[in-house]
């Protein structure tokens, strides 16, 4: 499962053009095609401001591809449907010409865009959050990476944390789709390897208005604290609600697709005592991303940075393959991600492109301090979430 993604999905909700000085006729176009509607939906406008950040930089330095002209196009790939999510692709890539396609938000919609477009048409797909461990073997001519590390990882961090917090049996539920289930029995593995005890692993629905049956379920077999995975704007939030509606359960252990704000606006101070695991590091690129993002009006939420990196990745090795070629660029997106080379961070997007155009190395940091391993994933780290006073705070760094 490999390599870089800038081809771009479906039904367009924005298009933008970002002219670089002098006329080039090597025009560059990316797809950003994230879950702008579904259950994770409030992380994606984030998201898709990190990818366009990196982009607008890219564009202002006018070295990428001698002054070639760049351009993106969003397009909204859901989150669980997979047919809307390939028929996305299949439109930016016809309809509007894309390059490449940062995305998707979601592991399901990623494998459906990657195996029924992306591979066929042989465009690369580079997703920030996509973390299901099926895409670490998926077949994908090369094609596809992802700038978060895979949830095979992110249960090793869960069970470890929830070992180091006294906690020796958990209830849990997960999204009934790709990412639910990975994650979900990586977290069971590991727990139950360090002596932890399950006392039920169930399946929820998205989109439903009653999650009574789930809740008493789960409340019935017990736990220490319930383990949601699942997503925060649909079904995460509906378990986490009923629960203590009910008074099944008043501690609550979040993965990464149940960090944002969105969830503690809507639960409230219920939700307070909260804890979980997000990608993110504490390194300079990150707290450059954080001004960055803020100068340019939003704030970088979970996987807004993951965004960053994917967009700067690929049009880097764009640049080091001289050209924006899918088969050729995939070749070359470890050379810019890895050493050897100068380190990159947020900001000197131009700089790298300025070295790669002289014949040298760059070895790209980002936002994310990025290092990609296997067929092309991150290797990641996580910040530890607590729920404190309202707010999603970190408590530090694993």
């Amino acid at each position: 499962m490999k390599k870089l993604a800038l081809a771009i999905a479906g039904a367009a909700l924005l298009s933008s053009s970002l002219v670089i000085a002098g006329g080039h006729a090597n025009n560059v176009k990316i797809g950003i095609v994230l879950g702008f509607t579904g259950p994770a939906e409030s992380l994606a406008e984030s998201m898709a401001r990190g990818a366009e950040l990196a982009i607008k930089e890219i564009s202002a330095s006018g070295m990428l591809l001698d002054n070639a002209k760049v351009s993106y196009v969003r397009a909204d790939s859901t989150c669980v449907d997979a047919s809307a999510a390939a028929a996305a692709a299949e439109r930016v890539i016809g309809s509007d010409k894309v390059d490449a396609i940062i995305g998707a938000l979601c592991s399901g919609a990623t494998i459906s865009i990657l195996q029924n477009v992306a591979m066929p048409k042989g465009v690369l797909l580079f997703s920030p959050s996509a973390t299901s461990p099926a895409l670490s073997t998926l077949e994908d001519n090369d094609l596809f990476f992802r700038a978060s590390p895979s949830d095979a990882r992110q249960g090793q961090v869960i069970s470890e944390l929830l070992q180091e917090k006294g906690i020796r049996s958990i209830a849990m539920t997960y999204t009934n789709n790709d990412y639910g289930k990975g994650l979900a029995d990586a977290i069971q593995s590991n727990f139950e390897s360090a002596g932890g005890k399950i006392t039920i692993n169930i399946p929820h629905e998205d989109g439903k208005g009653d999650y009574g049956a789930e809740v008493g379920a789960l409340a019935q077999a017990g736990g220490d604290i319930l383990v949601v995975v699942g997503y925060l704007d649909q079904g995460g939030k509906g378990i986490i609600q009923s629960s203590l509606d009910v008074g099944a359960f008043d501690n609550f252990f979040l993965p990464d697709a149940m960090i944002g704000e969105s969830l503690i606006k809507a639960i409230g101070p219920d939700l307070n005592g909260s804890i979980g695991t997000v990608p993110g590091t504490d390194s300079n690129g990150a707290q450059i991303y954080a001004q960055m993002a803020e100068k340019d009006g939003f704030t970088a939420g979970p996987y807004s940075p993951e965004a960053y990196d994917a967009a700067a990745l690929t049009l880097l090795a764009m640049q080091a393959a001289d050209s924006k070629d899918s088969d050729k660029v995939k070749a070359k997106v470890f050379d810019v991600a890895n050493a050897p080379g100068v380190k990159i961070l947020p900001g000197e997007l131009g700089k790298a492109l300025k070295i790669l155009k002289n014949g040298g190395e760059i070895d790209y940091v980002g936002a994310t301090a990025v290092e990609l391993i296997g067929g092309g994933e991150s290797s990641g780290s996580y910040r530890e979430i607590l729920v404190k006073d309202g707010k999603n705070t970190t408590v530090r760094y694993r």
